[in-house]
């Protein structure tokens, strides 16, 4: 008789693993286990104060100017303007930075909930369609054509709901009394949903026209500039630390592997290439934990412990799996807004960034735009560090939103190159913030932190750099996962961000991991390397390994991609 091995798993192991459940069953145990009384309190932070607020503004501004504007004199009125335009000038002044930031990030969060997965869920069902009635089009033509006809489509509906809302918004205020605000209020709702269908009638085509015009993303092919790398890298993704010896990775459940051996065979693999030749930088483009816990953070402290040799020369960036992750064993768990838990998760990865690199990488000085201060000297002032350790020990609402500050002001990291003409590299944080497990993958990147990339780069004019993501910018020019996978993987302002990116394409190379796809390419001027996972494998079923490249100088400043060696993992 053949008892089961508890160190084989059991069904437990494999409750969240996308490699198991399909997204319609994933859904389902969502229905069946969610909190309604926090996604009613959630979806009322997140959706209906905002649509509130928007539907409610115009309605005030007129009321005021009908009732209030025209009973006072004419020098009244002149006091009136000078005292508010000094209120928005002070209020401006102090809060402009982290208020354009609360404005940016909804403003992708609405793209992220709403417009982008509805518009993929289309466009893949047309795409099957066309595939179906013409099998000789090409890949790139179908998902144009696909997603030129999805854009189209969520443009009508949404123009159906705003004709349905309105066909105009209620701009009019006519009574002010108690009694009016329950309709007053039901008139502000309405506007706001008027508001946000209007958007997607502009947002949905406008999406899909960005993407028809963004490129077709080719592969580099085997063939690379010749010559000797000046500088090599080792690019390693989604390593997945579970801190258990017997713990299996979320995804694969027990299709994966079991603990951490993994990881230390693929860090003695990156040794034994540095022996053969050194290796400039280890950079590992996120998902360093499995779901950002603490005891994983501790597991990947000791793996780099017993790496000496590389250790000063590895270079981390979060990924979803390190923030977004609110509960491993259940994707049906939802985090208040107002919760520690987001806060936290990015605590413990900036502070395992510091324990890492905190001597070697710098922060932006945002306000000067330029390098600044090693990420250890950024902690240490105006007492970040102080102030991270006293959250993470005892939460706070207050305490929470200064961490969340800390995180928001520590990217890019930037490590400057040694000389004027040399390779820098940029540590980019390209997580969406997000409640959810379900909807961990979203990726963003903002314009705050693209305008101080852009300000490093254009500090040192000479210089090459490697650009670190977690998210994929660009889907890959080959059939893809299946529709539950690529809805809600990508950066949400994928072609915005290959947009910045084309300007100084000659002198970067971006690199990234999260889908665990093998992939060198480019979307128009910009090379794209996508990374695998040397602890899970590759979708392509190729087996465990990861990538070391080479770079060069090429004319008129640019970068060269001189020599790729595939490194398999025992």
């Amino acid at each position: 008789m053949r008892l089961p091995d508890p160190r084989d798993g059991d069904l437990e192991d494999d409750f969240s693993s996308t490699s198991h459940n399909s997204l319609l069953r994933q859904a389902s145990r969502l229905l069946l286990e969610i909190s309604l009384p926090k996604l009613l309190l959630a979806a009322g932070l997140l959706l209906v104060v905002p649509a509130l607020l928007i539907g409610a503004a115009p309605k005030l501004a007129i009321w005021f100017v009908e009732a209030v504007w025209d009973q006072v004199s004419e020098f009244g009125r002149i006091l009136s303007l000078l005292a508010f335009g000094l209120i928005v000038v002070l209020f401006a002044w102090r809060f402009w930075a982290g208020m354009f930031l609360v404005v940016e990030r909804n403003f992708w969060a609405l793209n992220a909930g709403l417009v982008q997965p509805l518009y993929m869920a289309l466009r893949e069902g047309v795409r099957v369609v066309i595939e179906a009635a013409w099998r000789h089009d090409t890949l790139a033509g179908t998902r144009r054509v696909a997603g030129l006809i999805a854009g189209g489509l969520i443009a009508l509906a949404a123009g159906a709901v705003a004709w349905s809302v309105g066909p105009w918004p209620t701009l009019m205020i006519d009574d002010i009394s108690w009694a009016m605000l329950p309709q007053a209020l039901r008139d502000s709702l309405g506007n706001g949903v008027w508001f946000i269908a209007v958007y997607l009638m502009i947002g949905a085509p406008a999406w899909s026209i960005g993407e028809a015009l963004a490129g077709t993303p080719t592969d580099l092919g085997p063939d690379l500039d010749p010559g000797p790398a000046r500088w090599r890298i080792a690019h390693l993704s989604d390593i997945h630390m579970v801190g258990d010896r017997y713990g299996f990775r979320l995804e694969s459940g027990r299709a994966g592997p079991r603990g951490d051996a993994g990881v230390a065979r693929t860090l003695a693999a990156v040794a034994a290439e540095d022996a053969r030749q050194r290796l400039d930088w280890i950079i590992i483009t996120g998902d360093i934990t499995d779901a950002g816990r603490r005891a994983e953070f501790i597991a990947f402290d000791d793996a780099m412990a017993a790496q000496p040799g590389l250790r000063d020369r590895v270079l981390i960036i979060p990924g979803n799996h390190d923030v977004n992750i609110v509960d491993r064993a259940n994707p049906s768990r939802l985090e208040l807004p107002i919760g520690p838990g987001g806060a936290l998760r990015r605590g413990r990865m900036l502070a395992a960034m510091a324990r890492l690199q905190g001597g070697r990488v710098h922060v932006m000085d945002h306000r000067r735009r330029c390098v600044g201060a090693t990420l250890d000297g950024f902690l240490a002032a105006e007492g970040r560090a102080r102030d991270l350790r006293h959250f993470m020990g005892a939460a706070g609402v207050a305490a929470g939103l200064r961490a969340r500050k800390t995180w928001n002001e520590a990217f890019p990291m930037v490590v400057p190159p040694a000389t004027p003409d040399g390779l820098g590299v940029l540590l980019l944080d390209s997580n969406a913030e997000t409640h959810f497990s379900f909807t961990n993958a979203l990726g963003l990147v903002g314009e705050g932190q693209m305008r101080a990339a852009e300000a490093a780069m254009a500090q040192f004019p000479a210089a090459r750099w490697l650009v670190a993501l977690h998210h994929h910018l660009v889907e890959y020019p080959r059939p893809g996962a299946s529709v539950a996978e690529r809805i809600g993987t990508a950066l949400v302002n994928g072609h915005w961000v290959l947009g910045r990116l084309r300007r100084v394409a000659p002198r970067i190379v971006a690199l990234h991991g999260h889908r665990h796809v093998d992939w060198m390419g480019r979307c128009g001027a910009v090379r794209i390397l996508s990374a695998p996972s040397p602890v899970m494998g590759s979708p392509d079923g190729q087996g465990r390994y990861f990538w070391a490249h080479g770079f060069a100088p090429a004319p008129a400043g640019g970068l060269a991609l001189v020599a790729s060696r595939r490194v398999a993992v025992a």
